[in-house]
């Protein structure tokens, strides 16, 4: 029970708490009771699919690496990735994932299969800060006075496009540039331990960029990337409609994007509390869905989706050996292993 395990419990519960004030917990799960339960387990069967969609597009990821791994162990570790992220705290999720693929593909370093996920990481924050924006510009996007916070959100989404794009210009362009500013930066600023530790993750995150230096790699990772998150947000469009939410697909692909967003802060095991916030804050104080319906579809879809891809991950787990305990240590022995690959700051000084 570190201080990130702490903080992560400390903030879903009072998330948890915060859509609930001023509600009958009982009336919400009357209306998870009533809600179109076809409708819901589509919703939950294209959610589960699109994780085969990230097996998918992880081939991508991986080609600078091994350009032939097979579907079959990627899906597993993607599974594998997403029930560590369901069950354990921390979010060891990826690496869960990079640490269960490298077992069942030796050709692939643990440091390697972790690389690419960062790369990944990058994809996903580009289009969901492209779906967000987008949802806000179109005009059905209701006209509403949200204040000062929602205009800063708006604004640091558009900044977060135009510099998360600028800078990987700038590391694809001058890779060996930016490693000499970062390092240059670092020593004037930072003490010697934590400058070390700035330039091992620069030197690590050019490393994962691969895929990016190749203009036919990028473009079928960007493809896959926008097709996985549009496929996933017709699952939250599904599920708003099994909850009588008829806020339309813009709606969801604009819910879904607060999320993606949202579930990046601490929490709980499950991403309990930071994915019902969200939620709330997108479909009822946004879109005006209705306090009640929003917190039903939140706490039903969410749940919904976390039964199956945390059945299948506990099975590929236990035919893989690991048990929870194993994949509880994934972080340290991936750490360990990018480590091992870079610098080792034992062994090197900054004037060296």
């Amino acid at each position: 029970m570190n201080w990130k395990t702490l903080l992560g419990f400390g903030l879903s519960g009072f998330l948890i708490w915060f859509t609930l004030r001023g509600t009958d917990p009982m009336e919400v799960w009357t209306h998870i009771r009533g809600a179109d339960f076809l409708l819901l387990a589509a919703s939950v069967a294209v959610a589960t699919i699109g994780f085969f969609w990230r097996a998918l597009r992880w081939k991508v990821l991986l080609h600078p690496i091994a350009p032939d791994t097979r579907l079959r162990d990627r899906w597993a570790a993607v599974n594998i990735g997403f029930m560590a992220n369901n069950l354990l705290p921390a979010r060891v999720g990826e690496f869960a994932r990079a640490y269960s693929f490298a077992r069942l593909d030796p050709r692939v370093s643990m440091s390697a299969a972790f690389g690419s996920l960062v790369m990944e990481r990058v994809l996903d924050a580009l289009v969901l800060a492209v779906f967000l924006v987008g949802a806000v510009m179109m005009p059905s996007f209701p006209e509403v006075e949200l204040g000062p916070r929602f205009t800063a959100l708006l604004q640091s989404a558009v900044v977060l496009l135009a510099g998360v794009g600028f800078v990987l210009v700038l590391l694809l362009a001058f890779p060996t540039t930016v490693v000499r500013i970062g390092e240059s930066l670092a020593r004037r600023f930072l003490p010697e331990t934590a400058a070390l530790r700035v330039i091992e993750a620069l030197e690590s995150f050019l490393q994962a960029l691969g895929v990016a230096r190749d203009p036919v790699l990028l473009t079928k990772a960007l493809a896959w990337s926008f097709f996985f998150w549009f496929w996933h947000g017709l699952s939250f469009w599904i599920g708003m409609e099994a909850f009588g939410i008829e806020a339309g697909a813009v709606a969801a692909f604009f819910t879904e994007a607060v999320v993606g967003f949202g579930v990046a802060l601490p929490a709980a095991p499950g991403f309990f509390g930071t994915f019902h916030a969200s939620a709330a804050f997108a479909l009822d104080t946004v879109y005006g869905a209705g306090e009640i319906a929003t917190l039903a579809f939140a706490y039903g879809y969410h749940l919904g989706g976390f039964i199956p891809v945390t059945l299948i991950g506990l099975w590929y787990a236990n035919r893989l050996g690991l048990s929870l305990g194993d994949v509880r240590e994934s972080e340290a022995k991936v750490e360990a292993a990018v480590d091992a690959e870079l610098i080792d700051p034992a062994d090197r000084s900054l004037d060296a």
